[in-house]
């Protein structure tokens, strides 16, 4: 078997399309109406090249993290747009119509993107510990800081698993996910150094350590031991639930950069801690990647070609 070579690619699953990022360029190859493949680079929003102290560990993770929001969404407008997914069905319309109907769904989009953050920190911030709290009072115990902590990360653990298991039997985000196995394959073929083809490609695993899901997962474990940490330095600021919920908030940049050199970390070597560490994150793709067909495999390989990655060619564990 050929050794892997360690890059930092990695890629995103769009709507009938694929977005891969190398250090070079980022590109991203949709599938048109047609059934022909539209490519294009992608302009990204890039603090970390503008600014050094961005590039600093940890700090890096945050500016990354907030970095991929922004361009994946704009990636996947663009792919929308150009698979034919928010096409209008009336042909009569004007282009005045479609730019109001394009405004609307802007605002739209927008407006689900700020409940869809007010929605995740009452699941994942204020109904953990309300839970705690309503346990405690149950049990007529108080927990450890430990106990606390390993309770509201299995809560916010469980919600975002049924989350996922239950939006992957819609139709769209099934596809979707069947490219973010294309994805994946396409990546191990290319750390390989095996030709990009579609029979190479198919060969690989599609469960990758550096995935965003592994990701989110590394960050609920990392909460267990900074919220641990925070309550044993600072007695009492649990009582309140309302304080506590702040400080939740408040340490999710923490959180996120740590989690970011975690995970860095895990794509770049390969051992038993690394392998512990990743395998919550690689258990959970089996249900956010599923096997692609060809067509798919197709896209991945396209946007890949397109990063221009010659340089990492070398570049070994």
């Amino acid at each position: 078997m050929s050794k892997c070579k360690y890059t930092s690619i990695g890629g995103q699953a769009l709507i009938e399309g694929i977005m891969m990022k190398s250090p070079n360029k980022t590109a991203m190859a949709v599938r048109t109406k047609e059934g022909e493949i539209d490519l294009c680079d992608v302009k990204e929003l890039n603090l970390r090249k503008k600014c050094k102290l961005f590039s600093v560990p940890v700090i890096r993770g945050v500016v990354a993290f907030a970095e991929s929001m922004i361009n994946g969404y704009k990636a996947l407008m663009l792919s929308a747009e150009k698979s034919g997914f928010t096409d209008l069905e009336d042909e009569s319309k004007t282009e005045k119509d479609e730019k109001k109907q394009s405004l609307l769904m802007s605002i739209v989009m927008v407006v689900a993107a700020v409940l869809g953050v007010l929605l995740a920190l009452v699941l994942f911030t204020a109904l953990p510990r309300y839970i705690v709290g309503g346990l405690q009072w149950l049990f007529r115990t108080e927990f450890s800081a430990v106990g606390r902590s390993f309770i509201e990360q299995f809560i916010k653990l469980a919600v975002f698993v049924l989350y996922v298991w239950g939006v992957s039997f819609m139709s769209d985000i099934k596809r979707t996910f069947m490219y973010h196995g294309a994805e994946h394959k396409t990546i191990f073929c290319f750390e390989k150094g095996l030709p990009l083809t579609v029979e190479n490609v198919r060969k690989q695993k599609r469960f990758h350590p550096r995935c965003g899901t592994s990701f989110m997962i590394l960050m609920i474990l990392i909460s267990v031991i900074i919220s641990t940490i925070v309550q044993i330095l600072f007695k009492g600021v649990y009582d309140s639930a309302a304080l506590w919920i702040a400080v939740k908030i408040l340490l999710i940049p923490l959180t996120c950069g740590v989690g970011y050199e975690v995970l860095k970390l895990c794509g770049r070597y390969d051992n038993i801690i690394t392998k512990i560490i990743s395998a919550p994150g690689l258990w959970l793709q089996r249900i956010t990647t599923k096997e692609p067909d060809d067509g798919m495999i197709e896209i991945a390989i396209a946007a890949l070609n397109a990063c221009n990655t010659e340089e990492e060619k070398n570049d070994d564990i």
